[in-house]
């Protein structure tokens, strides 16, 4: 038993299912899966900065997604330091 296995709450069964379904899925479908996860993690992210940082403007709201999806360090490197992102939205 490998190690994600052991701590899964899928059991061997449904995993089974999930594998067989994905294996026969188009390739395009697997993409448009994973776009979709992504859009909605970055809604919640957005979701979640504008509530701890209520007022910032859309573009500083960004530049801080931009430090959580890249690290802020390099977010820094290709963005600025968050003190320079524009303040109007």
């Amino acid at each position: 038993m490998r190690d994600d296995e052991a701590t899964s709450h899928t059991s061997p069964e449904a995993r089974a299912t999930m594998v067989e379904i994905y294996s026969k899925m188009p390739s395009w479908r697997k993409v448009e899966l994973v776009e979709d996860a992504n859009r909605t993690a970055r809604q919640l992210a957005m979701t979640g900065l504008r509530s701890r940082h209520p007022g910032e403007s859309k573009d500083r709201l960004r530049r801080r997604l931009l430090g959580l999806v890249l690290g802020e360090d390099l977010a820094r490197e290709i963005y600025g330091p968050l003190d320079e992102a524009e303040t109007g939205s």
